[in-house]
């Protein structure tokens, strides 16, 4: 027990080599090394002839795009579809101002109300009640509507930086 010495294992060296590189290179690094090699291979151009090429590759791509168009046109009269123009319509549109009912809840500023607007949706898909609500900066010309009063507010240009509405009419006065 006394004479133990620690025995070396025979170890074979071939075993132990690993392969330091990939014999078969990824399928994108072949891409970029033939790539490379292609530019490597094309003569030197002038700006010249750069611009001639870019101009005949332009000018394919608008052949085929008068094409497509051409075909999408006799596409559109085979089924009806009404011809769209360029023209606006004769009449513009004119829309009628969106109103709103709520509850004043602030009238310190001189001719401006702060209206809340309660809303109570049921949810398209959960089926629940979801209440929101939003606060309308609101112009009050006369200094008419005071705190908890319900008013109705219409849509109107820009009169500041926050207040597009103005007030109504005054549906009901705060007890």
């Amino acid at each position: 027990m006394a004479d133990e010495t620690p025995e070396t294992e025979q170890t074979d060296p071939a075993a132990d080599e690993q392969p330091t590189a990939d014999p078969a290179p990824s399928a994108r690094e072949e891409r970029a090394r033939r790539a490379h090699a292609a530019k490597s291979q094309r003569p030197p151009r002038t700006p010249e002839q750069r611009d001639a090429e870019r101009r005949e590759l332009r000018a394919r791509k608008a052949v085929a795009r008068r094409r497509r168009r051409q075909q999408e046109k006799a596409k559109r009269a085979a089924a009806g579809a009404p011809r769209a123009t360029g023209t606006p319509p004769a009449e513009p549109k004119v829309s009628t101002p969106q109103t709103r009912t709520g509850t004043v809840v602030s009238a310190k500023p001189d001719k401006t109300i702060v209206v809340r607007i309660d809303v109570a949706r049921r949810h398209r898909r959960y089926e629940k009640i979801v209440r929101s609500t939003s606060k309308l900066h609101v112009h009050d010309e006369a200094n008419d509507a005071h705190e908890g009063d319900r008013v109705r507010v219409v849509e109107s240009r820009p009169l500041s930086r926050t207040k597009r509405w103005k007030l109504v009419e005054v549906l009901e006065r705060a007890r």
